[in-house]
């Protein structure tokens, strides 16, 4: 445990106090974006799917032609120390963000730069949320194309989803930016993918154009097991306007019921509709842990 109100981080070797992990400002990460990055949470100060986050990594560090300098294993051994170090300064009802980060260190030099991080989840921000559903407005950004940068890969490169995030909150503050694909066709938004459930059917975009999600991952095996059928093909405006409900799924989120669509209410006239609360449910169960109740919590 620490022994001061510092939380502590891994940084290229030693765990040591956050103040002390420094990066050169010719770090490549800094630079130029190159460098790779993923983020788990924790429920009850537990760790949730850290194997499958890591091997999302490893490919995207892969992908990036990056190296870590230390498998798998040891990079989860070294999460599970940097949490358990800084339990001692979150409150009970907290969680929470745990991430790994690998950048390419400073140019010329063989050795990375790596840091393992954590910070605690933004629930009075995003509580509103669950009360409210998320209004969802699509931007005049598009999505990088895969063929220039695959967005499968969880780079440090954010700035074409920063930049739809800005335009949106710009016209509305508690908007949540959802983008359109090189071809027209709805995306992904910084950090969450995108549902729409039409009957008994959920819809979700090709995973060749967007970040495929953890959680995105755990919604359709749960909506699988539920007896829903889930396809992830091109969809479009017109499929949003005329879904029955939407939600968006994401790793601090886990399940976020969506209110509106470019200020269109969804059909189904409920926030959540009830295919998306049973999906929570079902997810909350998988968990042994009532996500939605702690975001609310927070109100």
């Amino acid at each position: 445990m620490t022994d001061t109100d510092e939380r502590v981080a891994y940084h290229n070797g030693a765990i040591v106090p956050e103040s002390k992990v420094l990066v050169p400002f010719r770090d490549s990460g800094f630079l130029y974006g190159y460098a790779a990055f993923d983020t788990e949470r924790t429920f009850r100060h537990r760790l949730f799917k850290l194997e499958e986050h890591l091997e999302r990594f490893y490919r995207s560090l892969s992908y990036l032609r990056l190296e870590s300098g230390m498998s798998p294993d040891e990079m989860a051994s070294l999460t599970e120390e940097v949490v358990e170090r800084n339990l001692a300064l979150l409150d009970e009802g907290d969680d929470y963000w745990v991430t790994q980060r690998v950048s390419a260190g400073l140019r010329g030099a063989e050795r990375p730069t790596v840091i393992i991080e954590c910070v605690p989840l933004p629930f009075a921000e995003r509580a509103p949320l669950f009360r409210d559903g998320a209004q969802v407005v699509v931007p005049s950004v598009r999505r990088t194309a895969p063929e220039a940068q695959s967005p499968r890969a969880k780079t440090h490169n954010y700035l074409n989803l920063i930049l739809a995030e800005l335009e949106v909150k710009a016209a509305s503050p508690d908007a949540w930016a959802i983008l359109l694909d090189a071809n027209g066709n709805l995306c992904e938004g910084l950090g969450s993918n995108l549902f729409l459930v039409s009957g008994d059917t959920l819809l979700t975009p090709q995973e060749r154009y967007v970040l495929p999600g953890v959680s995105r991952d755990t919604v359709i095996e749960l909506a699988r097991d539920k007896g829903l059928t889930v396809e992830e093909k091109d969809i479009d405006l017109f499929d949003a306007y005329a879904a029955d409900e939407a939600f968006l799924t994401s790793t601090s989120l886990c399940i976020c019921p969506v209110q509106s669509v470019n200020g269109r209410s969804l059909r189904s006239g409920a926030v959540p509709g009830p295919v998306t609360r049973l999906l929570s449910e079902a997810y909350a169960e998988l968990l042994d842990f009532d996500f939605v109740s702690q975001y609310l919590a927070h109100l």
